[in-house]
Formats: structure tokens, sequence, C-alpha cells
């Protein structure tokens, strides 16, 4: 399974402070604004989403379809293909995406440890 570009999704109290701390291990705004309480800071290929009061827990993400770059992957795996991977192998799924829809759409699940993993992909 491709699973594209990963990146753990803070749930921060201070997006400001934390967006400091982030440039401080040497990560750069990537995406995203402050005025939507949302940054997307870079380090290299390493991704991290900094947002601020959207959700409560922490998230591990993955993008099926793009690189690191948010760049479009010539070949990857449809995030309607995984999940049917998902369910053939008895996991289960917080939320599904429409099996009969195209283009952008996710999928949310559990690992055993209560964190939340979001297959989300844009294109």
């Amino acid at each position: 399974m491709k699973l594209g570009a990963f990146s753990i999704s803070l749930s921060v109290k201070d997006i400001n402070v934390s967006k400091e701390f982030y440039e401080n291990l040497g990560f750069e705004v990537f995406a995203g604004s402050l005025e939507n309480n949302y940054l997307i800071m870079k380090n290299e290929t390493t991704l991290i989403g900094l947002f601020q009061g959207m959700f409560e827990n922490n998230i591990i993400t993955f993008n099926p379809g793009w690189d690191h770059n948010a760049s479009t992957l010539e070949n990857f795996d449809d995030v309607r293909e995984i999940q049917k991977h998902l369910k053939s192998k008895g996991l289960p799924l917080q939320k599904e995406a429409d099996e009969d829809s195209k283009g952008p759409a996710s999928v949310v699940l559990t690992d055993p440890d209560g964190n939340a993993i979001l297959l989300d992909q844009h294109i």
C-alpha cells in the first residue's frame, strides 16, 4: 500500500508559541495561516501540522497521492482502494470514504493504543 506523505497533526494550545518552538528546531512554515489557526511546518522531508482549536488529540496523517512537497504523485493508491484493503483485514473504520466517489476523500481509523490515523486524499 502506498500511503503518500506522512505528517503528524498536533493539537496545540497556542499556535504562535508552537510555531516559534518548531522554528527553533529548524522547521519553516510550508502551508496554512495563523489567521486560520493552522500551519504546516517543514524540515527537509519532515512535516508537522499545528492546529489550534480544530481537534482534541494529535493525529497521525497520511496523504495518498502527495509527496512531502504536496506534489501529486504519478502513481499512488487511491484512498478508496486503501479503505477496501483495511476492511478486508477486519480493521474498524471510524470514518469511511464513499466507495462510489472519485477525487478527494478521507478515511479515519484508530490504532490499538487509541491514536487516530487520518488518510486524507486531496486529489
